[in-house]
């Protein structure tokens, strides 16, 4: 099928050493491996998305011969969060996992309509040494499969209420320079804001050069999160760039987001790894408040 591939000897041998490579850094971080489900019934992806693209467009969902609503998983946090709420385990909860996923998009390189990833969640914590923790995992598995052309970039989007009301700021502002925006981009104002900060078009990028900044909306103890966390990464000598346009496409990211990113990739998608923290996501998917940090690594693009 379109955007699908065979893995066969002897490329498959780099996949078996890639696998190896990073459960052996999980294990020694203290991650336990999850296996979740493929498929899951669609809500659990709606409920933390609805409306971004990955929910209204990208989706492979459908009903099955009993007439559930269901979706194959396009991403690897929303199954394990759902695990964590249906089976209520001691935190903090360490896992680790290695998945296909799958994204009904236009193939490209490095990102097929079935891809495959692996990724770690913590939840259970809202300890910003722990956000330095899961940085520092996807650091020294990166490095040890010796890849060297990356940079990690940071973002810091605060509590819940802390993005929200610098959403609504934000969109005040663009609304009155929707003219000047990118068509693609001023369509995104009234329903995702903050997406137009991730813009890669020259006509945009020029408009959020003067845009109200995130920094500037943030609460004490939020301030305190993000200088807790690069300060934990400067002890452990791993470099890093703050970046206040850095979002990523999904709605349930709070506080720490962050990005491995490669020039060499030769595309316009250059993220290797990503993730942050979600401290909001569980509640949303029916638990108590939890807060949780992860990420995940498209094992296509680091091959």
């Amino acid at each position: 099928p379109k955007g699908t591939q065979d893995v066969l000897p002897p490329e498959s041998a780099r996949w078996e050493a890639l696998l190896a490579t990073f459960a052996g850094i999980a294990h020694r971080y203290g991650y336990g491996l999850i296996q979740s489900p493929m498929f899951e019934d669609i809500g659990v992806f709606q409920r933390i998305g609805e409306g971004t693209d990955v929910v209204a467009k990208e989706m492979y969902d459908f009903e099955d011969k009993g007439g559930r609503h269901v979706a194959l998983r396009p991403e690897g946090t929303a199954p394990v969060a759902r695990a964590f709420v249906e089976h209520h385990p001691e935190v903090p909860w360490k896992v680790w996992y290695a998945t296909p996923a799958f994204r009904y998009e236009r193939p490209q390189a490095g990102r097929l309509r079935q891809h495959h990833q692996v990724g770690v969640e913590c939840i259970g914590s809202a300890d910003p040494d722990v956000d330095v923790e899961v940085i520092a995992l996807g650091h020294t598995y990166l490095s040890a499969l010796g890849l060297r052309d990356w940079r990690l970039v940071l973002n810091f989007m605060g509590t819940p209420s802390d993005r929200q009301a610098y959403a609504a700021v934000l969109q005040g502002w663009l609304r009155g320079r929707l003219g000047d925006l990118a068509p693609d981009d001023a369509e995104k104002v009234d329903g995702h804001p903050l997406r137009v900060l991730d813009s890669k078009r020259e006509q945009t990028r020029a408009v959020l050069a003067d845009a109200p900044r995130m920094a500037e909306h943030l609460d004490a103890a939020s301030v305190a999160h993000g200088e807790r966390v690069q300060a934990g990464l400067r002890a452990l000598d791993i470099a890093f760039e703050v970046d206040e346009t850095l979002v990523r496409g999904l709605d349930y990211y709070t506080h720490t987001l962050f990005e491995f990113q490669s020039s060499a990739l030769g595309t316009a998608q250059s993220t290797i790894l990503g993730g942050g923290r979600y401290d909001g996501l569980i509640e949303q998917l029916g638990g108590p408040p939890t807060p949780g940090i992860g990420f995940g690594s498209g094992i296509e693009r680091v091959l």
